[in-house]
């Protein structure tokens, strides 16, 4: 009989500790938690495209916040009669509900507005780019201003969207009112469900024919089609599945966090989910969990002490990912049979050696 790996029984403890963690930790940090299990999604998606296709998308924000303004206009219709409008469009002069509004009365509707929009836009828009061959740093600053573009028109039409305070202050969902502590617990399993189910989904989809191509195509676009293979489909097909996983991401941190707006979606969260990436290891699923949970864990507890030092802290984080860590925390680990006290030691000794060289 095979004896399970460490790995695997590391897996399993961490996969124990999260389904026990209602039990273990506060009301306050179960929430957070809750939250960054919803963002490693977003970061499980950035593995797929920026680690095994090497796409780097600095626009991810924008699916992020498709999927979460998408489940937020439905949240805030939930007890409107037929002309009744929300809120801040009563505050903002609007007299009539938009018609794309209306369309989020239905819960099926905007539950297949969280997984459809973002994967149908990203799809459009990477056929667009990757079949004309647009690639590189060039594709990461077309994301990156789709980003800025799409922040700013959310803030300028605030009689729609809320503005720059987005969209907050609802209460109901399919009938359970979020703030209940059993839905609370609900919404945390929910989520936990979602987060293993896309982890061992992504696994098995890199496993495949198809993660062998996708990788064939980071490492050698050019040898590839001299192969017979178009890189063009497989990188698409990575983009769209980063996009509606990071729809889905924001939505469940929309009903996490109680709030969707601007600051969630423009250019400097967009970059701060590549952080999370490279500090994890941009090449290990599960590296993006690690990242996303650390990097926002880290964040809440230090902004929280002192908030003018976090961007400091977030700056020398990405510099030890760079130059010590250039796995990131999962890669470092590859291949050990057992945890070695020296392991620290070794990268320090490594990062001095390349000082010295330089």
């Amino acid at each position: 009989m095979t004896k399970p790996s460490l790995k695997t029984i590391i897996g399993i403890v961490a996969i124990l500790l999260a389904i026990a963690a209602p039990w273990l930790v506060s009301g306050y940090n179960l929430n957070l938690l809750g939250r960054f299990l919803a963002l490693s999604l977003t970061a499980m998606g950035l593995v797929l495209l920026w680690g095994e296709g090497g796409v780097l998308s600095l626009g991810q924000g924008v699916f992020f916040g498709l999927g979460g303004y998408a489940l937020a206009m439905h949240l805030k219709m939930n007890g409107l009669g037929a002309d009744e409008l929300p809120d801040f469009m009563m505050w903002s002069g609007v007299s009539k509900l938009p018609w794309w509004w209306a369309v989020f009365r239905s819960p099926i509707a905007s539950i297949l507005g969280v997984l459809l929009v973002p994967a149908a836009i990203a799809a459009a828009f990477s056929w667009l780019m990757f079949r004309r061959r647009i690639g590189g740093v060039y594709f990461a600053l077309i994301t990156q201003s789709l980003a800025l573009a799409f922040a700013t028109l959310l803030i300028s039409q605030q009689g729609t969207t809320g503005g720059f305070n987005g969209l907050t202050d609802y209460h109901m969902l399919l009938g359970f009112n979020i703030n209940d502590d059993p839905v609370k617990l609900a919404l945390y399993w929910l989520t936990l469900a979602f987060v293993i189910g896309a982890f061992f989904g992504l696994r098995w989809l890199l496993a495949s024919r198809f993660g062998k191509l996708l990788r064939a195509a980071r490492d050698g676009s050019n040898r590839m089609r001299f192969l017979g293979y178009d890189p063009a489909p497989y990188k698409v097909v990575a983009f769209t599945i980063a996009a509606m996983l990071t729809g889905v991401s924001g939505a469940m941190f929309t009903l996490h966090a109680g709030v969707v707006s601007p600051a969630l979606v423009g250019v400097v969260p967009s970059i701060e989910m590549v952080i999370w990436v490279a500090i994890g290891g941009r090449t290990y699923l599960i590296g993006g969990i690690i990242g996303a949970l650390l990097v926002n864990f880290a964040k809440d507890k230090i902004s929280t002490a002192l908030p003018a030092l976090w961007l400091y802290a977030l700056g020398a984080l990405f510099i030890i990912a760079v130059t010590v860590l250039p796995k990131g925390i999962a890669g470092e680990f590859e291949g050990e049979s057992r945890f070695r006290p020296s392991k620290l030691g070794d990268m320090f000794a490594r990062w001095r050696e390349g000082k010295a060289a330089s």
